[in-house]
């Protein structure tokens, strides 16, 4: 993990890894430090949070314990967070500057809007346009005050995209959103391949539904890997980073064992085909 094969180029000159441990389901600070400390050791150097996952203190701590101990600094690693859809709008900068200081960082290498909506308002409601538009204008101030490296969105649709692009002051270093096999979002990875946005990926495998599906479970065998190896490296065969979430060591670790082997041509082929818009998470599409 330490050649830039492994990273993808943003458009703000960082190099983002390609792999990172999201951190979704990481609750309190003991099973956060055992999360973090197996990943340091398995050669991951990219942490994902958010303001709603409440364990930004957590990770920070962690980190900040477990970076000498793997005799690592600040700067070896990546660390991305997100805004809380509460925060959306006018309390935009609060929640920026709160984050700040419950990962105890100077910086944040990427900050996200976590979703294009705003809690507690309508999907349908006009106010949510407003509200992100003023939110993006607070994460390009901190950006470009150097306290967040890199800027960008997450859950935002081709129509939600489309809006950002024709406004912002910064174009958004990285859109991330649901993507695996069965949900392959072509649409919104040719804008953002044309608007030199990186397209991550989460959910990978599908709330975990696609473990057992019988074309993943059959190229799995083929290739002599885990159904979870095969999704994550399907996706970065297209040069798309994923975050793979585990609070379980032994997972983590095995997550990690996606550079040593490709997909062929006909396997890439075999998954692609499952291609049915299915989506296993949130859907962002009805808000305005």
């Amino acid at each position: 993990m330490t050649d830039h094969s492994s990273f993808v180029l943003l458009n703000t000159g960082a190099h983002m890894p390609l792999l990172g441990l999201g951190t979704y389901r990481l609750r309190g600070p003991e099973d956060t430090y055992q999360a973090v400390d197996a990943a340091l050791t398995a050669g991951y150097r990219a942490f994902d949070t958010a303001a709603v996952y409440r364990n930004e203190a957590d990770l920070g701590q962690a980190l900040h314990t477990l970076l000498p101990k793997h005799g690592l600094s600040r700067a070896d690693v990546f660390i991305t967070s997100k805004l809380s859809p509460k925060d959306q709008g006018a309390k935009a900068r609060d929640g920026c500057l709160r984050s700040l200081e419950q990962l105890g960082l100077d910086y944040i290498d990427l900050y996200l809007i976590h979703w294009p909506g705003t809690q507690g308002v309508a999907v349908g409601d006009k106010r949510n346009p407003k509200n992100r538009s003023q939110s993006w204008a607070t994460l390009e101030d901190f950006h470009m005050e150097g306290k967040f490296k890199a800027i960008g969105v997450s859950n935002y649709t081709v129509k939600h995209m489309q809006e950002l692009l024709k406004a912002c002051r910064v174009v958004p270093a990285v859109l991330q959103v649901e993507f695996h096999p069965r949900y392959a979002q072509k649409e919104l990875r040719a804008l953002c391949e044309e608007s030199g946005v990186c397209f991550q990926a989460y959910s990978s495998l599908g709330t975990g539904v696609l473990l057992t599906d019988p074309v993943v479970q059959e190229v799995a065998e083929r290739c002599g890997r885990t159904p979870a190896q095969v999704l994550l490296r399907w996706a970065l065969q297209q040069n798309v980073p994923v975050l793979p979430k585990s609070a379980k060591p032994d997972r983590v670790q095995d997550n990690v064992r996606l550079f040593d082997f490709e997909l062929s041509d006909s396997n890439m082929a075999r998954l692609s085909s499952l291609d049915c818009g299915e989506k296993f998470c949130w859907d962002p599409s009805l808000v305005i």
